[in-house]
């Protein structure tokens, strides 16, 4: 048994963020329904990185795992009814729309609380769900624009560089998943349902608590160098450096002992604390200059055993072979039907007693739509005409 089993999750979510959110709480245990549309959710149909898959594309697979299908059409009555029904015994809904189609769909949060006070009902969205930016498009890319974070690190006058993950889908997933736990948690408490709302402007930015704390309490302003700074509020040097056949992070060394490590006699007797600041594009610049003289590998031997803080810069195929990557069992892996075998990260989260792990992969459209309508009561009947009327599709398990 895992830590959230016999609570029911309605994932009404697409895309990324809120879909990561209820795979993370069916990880625990929690039964997990992925109601879509007839057609399919919108990420069966946007294939990244032009993993198209089998029948189920990667990007779908990495992000519904855990869930059961129910294929059902929410702009017909008979489609709404069904989930009125489930959501009358369910625990936690998601949703991620654009401010106003949930209550367009009949699931807003005043229908479904309604009809299950005791409901969680997760609302995310890209700005909040009112304001001048509400009907913005709330895209990963477009909120790390905003999120001051891209000017944190780079060069001056140079265009900032997005991260190279969905980092604020992920921030918000997260986000989302810990107030459905904490919302959760006061509800075993006293009985009580209620809304959680999350953005991704707001998940964003406070995760900065510390970079912006800086710049509003402590008057720091957000200053790029010449040098490409992986962080504007550290001191240099801080960053990337190339090797003879790679690349090298160096963080906050002691000045004296990276002087002699890397042989570089002008940095020697500098006070880190002053001149990191007062000349962090020199420093960065000696450093840049010196270590193509290595390769990563023999500057990473120099630097542990010196004790400079450094980690070499890898790829996916580095991670993957990582030792410690084995160790951890950071990857798990599994058999799909359709996909085959399955490799693919596992659980962050590791509970002594209640372990999480994956009970079904992402389902293929619908595949779940008679079980689960059978299970809350309707008749072979009954779904028979929700079929022949349009409002549901799929099947039993397969």
């Amino acid at each position: 048994m895992s830590i959230l089993s016999g609570y029911r999750v309605l994932d009404c979510s697409i895309a990324m963020a809120g879909p990561f959110a209820a795979q993370r709480l069916g990880d625990m245990g929690a039964d997990v329904v992925k109601i879509e549309p007839i057609t399919g959710e919108w990420q069966r149909h946007v294939a990244a990185g032009g993993a198209t898959g089998n029948q189920i594309n990667v990007s779908f697979l990495s992000l519904n795992r855990n869930k059961r299908s129910l294929a059902v059409n929410l702009k017909s009555d008979d489609g709404r009814a069904v989930v009125h029904r489930l959501a009358a015994e369910a625990d936690v809904f998601i949703q991620n729309y654009r401010p106003g189609v949930a209550a367009r769909l009949g699931v807003d949060y005043e229908t479904l609380s309604a009809i299950n006070p005791r409901l969680i009902y997760v609302a995310m969205s890209g700005y909040g769900e009112d304001g001048p930016h509400a009907m913005r498009p709330g895209q990963d890319l477009l909120l790390q624009a905003m999120s001051g974070a891209m000017m944190s690190a780079g060069r001056e006058g140079e265009a900032p560089l997005a991260a190279g993950q969905s980092l604020v889908d992920a921030v918000t997933a997260y986000t989302a998943f810990e107030g459905a736990l904490a919302a959760l948690l006061h509800r075993e408490r006293t009985g009580e349902g209620q809304k959680v709302e999350v953005n991704m402007l707001d998940a964003i930015t406070t995760i900065q608590m510390q970079e912006l704390s800086v710049y509003t309490i402590g008057g720091k302003p957000q200053k790029r160098g010449t040098e490409p700074h992986a962080h504007v509020y550290i001191r240099s040097p801080y960053g990337t450096f190339a090797t003879t056949d790679g690349f090298v992070a160096l963080a906050m060394p002691d000045l004296d002992i990276l002087a002699r490590v890397i042989e570089e006699p002008r940095l020697a007797g500098l006070d880190a604390e002053t001149a990191g600041w007062d000349q962090r594009d020199l420093l960065f610049q000696l450093v840049r200059e010196a270590l193509p003289a290595r390769s990563t590998a023999e500057w990473m031997h120099l630097f542990e055993k010196n004790g400079i803080w450094a980690a070499p810069v890898y790829g996916y195929a580095d991670l993957v072979a990582d030792p410690q990557i084995a160790h951890n069992g950071t990857f798990v892996e599994y058999d799909h039907p359709t996909e085959g075998r399955i490799k693919t990260p596992g659980f962050p989260i590791r509970f002594s007693k209640t372990p999480s792990a994956i009970r079904r992969g992402a389902p293929l459209v619908g595949e779940h739509t008679d079980d689960i309508l059978g299970e809350a009561g309707l008749s072979p009947d009954a779904i028979a005409r929700l079929h022949a009327q349009g409002a549901i599709s799929g099947g039993g398990s397969r």
